[in-house]
């Protein structure tokens, strides 16, 4: 039974699943679209945006608050400034006022090579 079993292996060990997530986020905030497999866009998108919710929700927050919430952010993608910059001062105050939703997920077509089913995650406008 897989109750409680949440995420997607990826075809991955732990270390190599958790390194394709961060390049995956950080290219999505980078490009603000990406062109990728199905069960990728998948696994990414939940925290893609949660972690656009928690730049969003620091936007009103006190300074330690925004402190804090780019340090966990920082954490999550691997520590790397110019994207957490970008995130926070440039993506965040454009869905200041939508309450959810910041991703939007299309459908391409079988790949090539592999027939994997292909999809474009981008930012909502």
């Amino acid at each position: 039974m897989r109750h409680r079993v949440a995420g997607y292996k990826l075809s991955r060990s732990k270390g190599a699943r958790t390194a394709l997530r961060r390049t995956l986020i950080k290219q999505l905030f980078t490009h603000e679209r990406i062109k990728t497999t199905r069960a990728k866009a998948a696994a990414i998108r939940g925290e893609a945006e949660r972690l656009i919710t928690m730049a969003r929700n620091s936007l009103e927050a006190e300074t330690p608050q925004q402190v804090h919430a780019r340090r966990l952010v920082a954490a999550r993608l691997g520590g790397d400034k110019t994207v957490v910059r970008k995130l926070f001062e440039d993506i965040a105050p454009r869905f200041a006022d939508r309450p959810g939703g910041y991703t939007r997920v299309v459908k391409l077509g079988p790949r090539l090579g592999d027939a994997a089913e292909m999809v474009l995650i981008e930012l909502v406008e």
